[in-house]
């Protein structure tokens, strides 16, 4: 950096460059944009105005919707290469984009009826989309089967309008899943309403086809009514779903006890969501997770520990397949997903934190996966036997917990399910 070069706090750079401060700590953290000065002593960043360009780039790159790793490579990557990954996002979105008008070009030759109206004491106003999206990425975390007819409150979607917010909550011990919005509209409150998950999907299939959707809770009423104009559908109390108890055996679990509850992250791994998910999709038992070194980081320990595959040799033993671990190692950090009756597949990961190796239930993990928003996912892991905070890299909104299993054992055993409240 030029000496001469005039430095800018990160919130004057953020204004400049269409950033939020949260944003630039992130890249930063990943290495995509490092600050040109850092204080030693308050920690405050410090960026340059030559390095306005980059983070213009670097936004545009994620606004398109390009994952962290393809970034990388337009950014800082050989042209060719550049080039190739552009190219092929360019027809994967081609092909969402048709896939999509396809949808809703059908949902809009659809019709609906209008029931009338009557006051309410809570009420916020969301996208239909939206709204509809929040559900089906919460509801799949609601409890089936015998955990539904031993704990009938957890085969519920909470839904709670409090402090300018709308939040959908769905939990099933083993993993525990929260989406947040920001209405465009708030008043009265705050209001707790439990929705069984199959009402809420068809309240969720309903919403996807309005522009905006009011959310309407009544006075004492235990029910929930979505409306938009004179169209709307209701929950009323008893169909399905029932206040819920902040307290006792019967309500719901308190979920901010877990979040709050939770350990930092001793690892944090940044990955391809659809490739993670697709890795890990068709498996028929336990998966592992093995996180590993990349350039500069070869030859410390084991090749197992580095993500990298054993092989056996003549005697027998296992030895490290060093020859198909050389790409992957100078190419950067990879993650290595096995078990399960399917070879091997590595993929590029960005990480913090020592070598990791995890399991996971398929079925467990692959719809947490399938829930997410954006091109990648950020597994936040403090143990190998903890849950493991699964969220978007750099969207906040929708977070999930999920449990690992015990590398070896049946699918669904797990030392224990996420720490959850008032449920046993």
């Amino acid at each position: 950096m030029d000496d001469t070069e005039q430095l800018l706090t990160i919130g004057v750079f953020a204004r400049r460059v269409g950033l939020a401060p949260s944003a630039l700590r992130f890249y930063d953290d990943c290495g995509l944009l490092r600050p040109a000065r850092v204080d030693a002593v308050t920690g405050y960043r410090r960026y340059g105005a030559g390095q306005a360009p980059r983070a213009v780039k670097l936004r545009q790159l994620r606004a398109a919707g390009l994952p962290l790793v393809d970034a990388a490579v337009v950014l800082d990557g050989p042209e060719d290469a550049a080039r190739d990954v552009l190219r092929a996002h360019l027809e994967r979105t081609r092909r969402t984009a048709d896939e999509a008008r396809a949808v809703v070009e059908g949902l809009l030759r659809e019709g609906a009826g209008a029931p009338e109206d009557r006051g309410i004491r809570a009420r916020a106003r969301i996208g239909g989309a939206e709204l509809a999206s929040a559900v089906r990425q919460v509801a799949p975390a609601a409890a089936t089967g015998a955990a539904r007819e031993e704990f009938p409150v957890l085969g519920c979607v909470l839904l709670e309008l409090a402090d300018g917010e709308v939040r959908w909550v769905a939990t099933d011990r083993y993993r525990l899943a929260v989406r947040v919005l920001r209405p465009d509209g708030f008043e009265g409150g705050p209001r707790r309403v439990l929705i069984a998950a199959d009402t809420a999907r068809s309240l969720a299939e309903w919403a996807v086809r309005q522009v905006t959707v009011d959310i309407e809770c009544a006075g004492e009423a235990a029910g929930v009514r979505l409306r938009c104009g004179a169209d709307c559908r209701e929950v009323p109390e008893g169909a399905g779903q029932g206040r819920s108890g902040g307290e006792g055996p019967g309500g719901f679990p308190d979920y901010r006890l877990m979040l709050e509850g939770l350990e930092t992250g001793r690892h944090r791994v940044i990955v391809d969501r659809v490739a993670l998910r697709d890795a890990v999709t068709g498996r028929a038992g336990p998966v592992s997770l093995s996180v590993g070194a990349g350039q500069g980081d070869a030859g410390q320990g084991d090749a197992a520990d580095a993500g990298g595959s054993m092989v056996p040799d003549a005697g027998g033993s296992t030895v490290p397949d060093t020859e198909g671990d050389a790409a992957d190692l100078a190419a950067g950090p990879v993650l290595e997903v096995t078990g399960g009756g399917r070879e091997p597949v590595r993929m590029r990961v960005v990480r913090t934190g020592p070598r990791l190796r995890i399991a996971f239930d398929p079925a467990v993990l692959v719809p947490a996966l399938e829930a997410g928003v954006g091109p990648d996912v950020l597994l936040e892991i403090a143990a190998p036997d903890r849950p493991v905070l699964v969220r978007s890299a750099d969207q906040g909104s929708f977070t999930t917990l999920v449990m690992p299993v015990r590398e070896g054992a049946g699918a669904g055993a797990s030392d224990a399910g996420v720490p959850t409240a008032d449920v046993t």
